[in-house]
């Protein structure tokens, strides 16, 4: 094997196949020729990506790898690990676009003469992007590229030095070392040059950009603890909210070019979703991470940065820097327009001791317990005045009694201006409903605001309102108290909660059941507790006391339909010994094909059929927003669309359950965790095939265990042999089955909402005993 080989895990070898990790370890204990292992450990081997590359193809295994998959691969498998090939990749991909002659040149010499070559044309379009290496900080030895700075660093203009004294006597921090883009040399990027032509290969399908974000997702996808992750939708939403009103007269939306910042910027999701021509401003203490934002940030621009006249730029560069954004600022001069941030939540080693005399504490000095409230005190220093602040917060912020004289004071100045409830699922922690905290530092003279906005959108988690169009189901398959049965990200509703938060914002109106505008005087007691839910009463389950006639009347005719779908007496039989064949068996002789499901919701312009709701037999997730771009650049990745007679099982859990797919479900996207088994309708049927993998026997035998959950394989699942017509037959009555099931489903959540109606309605005052 050549050196410096690409090496994919078993994890990788099922995703190019399309099959379970399962059936990888079965390959290597019955293949002698299957490839050895080249790398890894004993519990996780890896492996030469050419070798199962071609070992696929000779076992007729795998037709063709798909581009996109292989360079995901020789990212994955890179000798010098994931982040530092995508930061090889983020700088090969903005001289693919910015000089694609250049790139072609150096593409057209062998593999040594273009690694040689190519530092010096990096650096060219870094410095083009990201500015001269000269408003940079200069490690010892060699020149830290422009666009990403050390905190506490000098410059022109900075008052501070490394380990110096702010303004005000404040002590920062030392500096880490310089994170910058830094270009690579010619011995890193040798080994990366055939991953660089073929990325190069898969931006010429889909753009530099959205190569990269397609990249960048799936590392983080990956990864997904080693990250806090800001949701596109989210991000959106976000920067909606910090935009100033269209009829405002600030000074502000004059300007051609506005300042953002964002202090935690993490993977860049925030400043992402920015568009216009925007001044750009990040910090992260992650060096890795603040060079693959300030890459990220690069490719999404629209074009180098140059100036535009002799006052404003045309399309500026991000300045991205690293540090402690706490201890060492690194913007302590800037005043932005706008500063967007998702903080890091619960930290207590956040600099409470030696930050105690810090300026920036205007609102008081957080407890130590308070990192969140010392975020929001250092967003509003960096705030012009009028500027506006949007942060995601956790909902403790609002009512933890440690910090109820820093938010009375927010409310004495009118600094915060709504404090506006998010459902589970919006971003992690996904359990629980975080907040959206929107801020505007007050300016001199100006009186401040005498009320503050709540609102809360917890009760808008469910589907989109047509998910269920046509399905027979309740919409949105909501249990009582309006929630969707199981919640979470993926049955979260984007539209319904964009709109919400955006009515509420810009309205500032009361609307029962979901915002109010409170007089500050009313909320300064002795907690200043600012949770929306505690001011917001919630309406009552199944739309209040007018609202229980109508789902009784459709509880009492669901229930006179589920009587007539009960299932005759069954007849006992001797049991039947029939012969078996498997799926496995069915797929090699052509009769059946299976396909793995890769799809998240937001992923795909398609609805998401997801492993919850095959579970709940809910409609697919809804689509996102229109026109906005999926997350990671994941809509590069081909999902598997669903078409009517296909069967879908989940694969994890140990349950059984399997859903055929109809006219309604067609069309969307197979979820994460699914296998799709599309039977040849002149051999199998569907509902013959539904049916028997349902049984509990089935998939016993079918499943494997590991420490924490099982796996079904559905290849060994196993089907009797049977005419068509006698399947048919088998089918029928399994549909029946189906039917009489959807039926108990939709009984019990409108049972659900008429009792707790009834409780609601009772204790309220607005149902009478009777």
């Amino acid at each position: 094997m050549p050196e410096n080989a690409t090496e994919v895990t078993a994890a990788g070898i099922a995703r190019l196949a399309g099959v379970g990790r399962a059936a990888v370890s079965n390959w290597r204990r019955r293949y002698a020729d299957f490839p050895q292992p080249v790398g890894g450990t004993g519990t996780s081997p890896s492996f030469a990506l050419a070798e199962v590359e071609q070992w696929l193809r000779d076992q007729g295994k795998l037709a063709e790898v798909p581009l996109r998959e292989r360079v995901w691969q020789a990212v994955a498998g890179h000798p010098a690990g994931a982040g530092r090939a995508l930061i090889h990749v983020g700088c090969a991909l903005l001289l693919v676009r910015d000089r694609p002659t250049a790139w072609l040149e150096l593409a057209a010499a062998p593999d040594e003469r273009m690694a040689a070559l190519l530092p010096q044309a990096m650096e060219h379009v870094l410095t083009a992007r990201l500015g001269p290496a000269a408003d940079g900080v200069h490690g010892a030895g060699a020149p830290e590229p422009a666009g990403v700075h050390t905190a506490g660093a000098q410059e022109p203009g900075d008052d501070h030095t490394a380990g110096g004294q702010e303004p005000g006597g404040v002590h920062t921090a030392s500096p880490p070392e310089p994170a910058r883009v830094h270009t690579p040399t010619a011995q890193d990027l040798l080994p990366s040059v055939p991953l660089l032509r073929a990325a190069a290969e898969l931006a010429a399908g889909i753009g530099a950009g959205q190569a990269f974000e397609f990249l960048l997702g799936r590392q983080l996808d990956a990864n997904p603890r080693q990250y806090t992750l800001t949701p596109p939708q989210l991000a959106e939403l976000m920067v909606d909210l910090a935009e100033p009103p269209k009829d405002a007269d600030r000074a502000a939306r004059e300007q051609p070019v506005r300042s953002v910042l964002d202090p935690a910027a993490g993977t860049g999701a925030l400043l992402r979703a920015v568009g216009g021509p925007v001044a750009l401003y990040a910090q992260e203490a992650d060096p890795a991470l603040a060079a693959l934002t300030a890459l990220r940030l690069a490719l999404a621009a629209e074009g180098p940065r140059r100036p535009a006249d002799g006052t404003h730029r045309a399309a500026p560069g991000p300045t991205v820097r690293t540090g402690d954004t706490l201890r060492a600022d690194a913007f302590p001069e800037l005043a932005a327009d706008t500063v967007l941030c998702h903080p890091p939540f619960n930290e207590r080693n956040w600099g409470h001791d030696e930050l105690a005399y810090d300026p920036r504490w205007e609102y008081g000095l957080p407890a130590r317990t308070e990192s969140e409230l010392a975020w929001v005190q250092h967003v509003l220093a960096r705030l012009r005045d009028g500027g506006t602040a949007v942060l995601l917060m956790p909902p403790a912020a609002a009512s933890r009694r440690s910090g109820r004289r820093i938010r009375a004071g927010l409310l004495r100045r009118g600094a915060l201006r709504a404090v506006i409830a998010l459902p589970a699922g919006a971003a992690p922690p996904y359990g629980i409903p975080l907040h959206l905290w929107i801020l505007c530092k007050p300016e001199p003279g100006v009186r401040p605001a005498a009320d503050l906005l709540l609102a809360d959108t917890s009760d808008l988690s469910g589907p989109a309102p047509d998910a269920s169009a046509g399905t027979g189901r309740p919409p949105g398959g909501k249990a009582a108290g309006g929630r969707t049965p199981g919640g979470g990200r993926e049955r979260f509703d984007w539209p319904a909660v964009r709109s919400a938060v955006l009515d509420a914002w810009r309205d500032r109106a009361d609307v029962e059941g979901v915002s109010r505008v409170v007089p500050v005087i009313e909320l300064l007691d002795d907690d200043v507790d600012l949770a929306p839910a505690r001011h917001l009463p919630r309406p009552a389950s199944g739309g209040g006391a007018s609202g229980l006639g109508e789902v009784r009347e459709r509880l009492t005719e669901t229930l006179r339909l589920t009587a007539g779908l009960v299932p005759p007496a069954a007849a006992p039989a001797e049991p039947a010994h029939r012969p078996l064949t498997t799926v496995g068996e069915l797929a090699r002789a052509g009769a059946l094909f299976l396909h793995s499901g890769t799809a998240v919701p937001g992923s795909t312009a398609a609805p998401v059929l997801t492993e919850h709701d095959i579970l709940t037999g809910a409609a697919p997730t809804a689509l996102p927003p229109a026109g906005q771009e999926a997350p990671g650049g994941a809509a590069a990745d081909d999902p598997v669309l669903l078409e009517p007679g296909d069967v879908v099982v989940p694969v994890l859990g140990g349950g059984t359950a399997a859903r055929v797919v109809d006219a309604a479900t067609a069309g969307a996207a197979l979820g994460r965790n699914l296998q799709l088994l599309r039977p040849d309708p002149a051999a199998v049927d569907p509902w013959f095939l539904a049916g028997f993998l349902r049984g509990t026997a089935n998939h016993r035998q079918a499943s494997s265990h590991a420490s924490t959950a099982a796996r079904l394989d559905a290849r060994r699942l196993q089907l009797p042999r049977m005419p068509l017509a006698e399947q048919q037959r088998y089918g029928e009555r399994f549909r029946e089955l189906a039917a009489f099931e959807d039926a108990l489903r939709t009984a019990g959540r409108l049972g659900g909402q008429l009792v707790q109606g009834m409780y609601d309605g009772l204790t309220d005052g607005t149902v009478t005993p009777g």
